[in-house]
């Protein structure tokens, strides 16, 4: 069988600060396809995006921006063609991995966030979803006309799905349930004309919790904005819901059997989490072996160093182990793996991505000295994304959580098998 071509170079030459396969390296994922779509990409970053980033950060940036890369054909990427997507015939979750890759090449900011907020809030009315709210929702979600965030976290429950206090009781005459409770750290709010949004419609734990599709205009929901750790161009928002009317007919899915929806859902946000945070590291190291080969100290180069290359080399391994990891984990989705039996690979990654580039961050911190402390000069990047690591490590899960969730879900199988072996004896 012929070996995988070698794809032409592309992007920065420095060795790891891109990845492999645009440095001319070969690679058994990638074809004509990604490398078209990785171009457009990069292409529409670099105009649109780049040159507006400080001044977006003020202001946060304009919800027009997605309907100009759905134009450019990078908005509509997952979505299926009868709803206005533009997924490829030959569309894999390598697609995916090179848009949140590309994205996050900004560093820092979440420019264009609400797209990856999108992904993870349409899915369950893709799924699960009646032909009514498909056809409300979807298609103007797809071109960017309109935007969804996903309501889940509570001040009391993050991660802690079952313990959610949200209620949603029906009205007496049976077509409206009304809606009570708070949500936390809901991510783009402010842009959020839908919700897909967790509530307690039966009893305490995993089955009594339902999804429902709120709307920004329905009376009773307001949003606030909450300052964050890290800069943003996007929002993180505090949702308080007071006695808002939704129609039943905003059910997604069955009454009480949300939790298989909202849980499959994870595994998806961990992934282009992983994606984004794996490009976050690579900016780190691409920074700092840029500022170590052009600073003097001491009279020569600061790359000259031996202690300075040994940061750089461990921060070249640990990303480059990551990406493999990224696409081992793609491969498995693309292969058509079931969502139950990635929880554990997507979990793993997630944290390995975090972890990653907090080393990273801190590394080049190191690197750039007095430089990386202030939002200003050559390390404003390095500073900024150093204050972003924190918004990788706990979203979408904390390392904690996940890193018990794996084992947890290991050590019952092999208790399974344990028990299994012993009745064989």
């Amino acid at each position: 069988m012929a070996s995988p071509s070698a794809s032409p170079k592309f992007g920065c030459p420095i060795d790891f600060a891109e990845p492999y396969w645009y440095q001319g390296f070969h690679s058994p994922y990638y074809h004509d396809g990604h490398r078209r779509f990785r171009d457009t990409v990069r292409a529409f970053v670099e105009q649109e995006v780049k040159p507006h980033v400080d001044e977006w950060l003020l202001t946060g940036y304009p919800k027009e921006l997605h309907e100009k890369a759905y134009a450019a054909g990078i908005q509509g990427l997952i979505y299926p063609k009868e709803y206005g997507g533009t997924r490829p015939d030959d569309y894999d979750a390598f697609y995916e991995l090179i848009l949140a890759d590309e994205l996050a090449r900004v560093g820092g900011g979440h420019v264009l966030g609400q797209m990856a907020i999108n992904s993870m809030a349409l899915p369950p009315i893709l799924v699960a979803g009646s032909d009514y709210l498909k056809q409300k929702v979807v298609r103007d979600v797809v071109t960017g006309k309109k935007n969804i965030c996903l309501a889940i976290s509570e001040p009391q429950a993050g991660s802690d799905v079952a313990n959610l206090t949200t209620t949603a009781v029906k009205d007496p005459s049976g077509k409206f349930y009304i809606v009570n409770g708070t949500k936390k750290w809901i991510t783009g709010g402010m842009m959020g004309d839908f919700f897909t949004t967790a509530v307690r419609t039966g009893e305490q734990g995993f089955g009594g919790l339902s999804l429902l599709l709120l709307e920004r205009s329905m009376p009773g929901l307001s949003v606030r904005k909450m300052p964050t750790q890290f800069d943003t161009t996007h929002s993180t928002t505090m949702l308080t819901l007071e006695d808002v009317k939704v129609p039943v007919s905003n059910l997604i899915g069955d009454e009480n059997a949300a939790f298989g929806l909202i849980v499959v859902n994870f595994n998806h946000e961990r992934f282009v989490i992983a994606a984004a945070t794996c490009r976050l590291a690579r900016l780190c190291y691409q920074e700092a072996i840029e500022y170590a080969i052009k600073r003097h100290t001491f009279g020569k180069p600061l790359v000259d160093h031996q202690l300075i290359r040994f940061k750089l080399a461990e921060m070249a391994r640990q990303i480059e182990s990551l990406h493999d990891m990224l696409e081992r984990v793609a491969y498995q989705f693309k292969c058509g793996v079931a969502d139950h039996k990635l929880g554990g690979q997507c979990a793993l990654l997630k944290v390995q991505a975090s972890k990653t580039f907090e080393f990273c961050a801190r590394e080049a911190s190191q690197i750039f000295g007095g430089s990386s402390i202030v939002r200003e000069g050559q390390g404003k990047l390095v500073e900024r994304m150093y204050r972003e690591v924190r918004a990788t490590s706990i979203p979408g899960g904390s390392e904690e959580i996940l890193l018990d969730f794996t084992i947890r879900q290991a050590v019952a199988k092999a208790r399974r098998h344990a028990n299994s072996h012993a009745a064989k004896l």
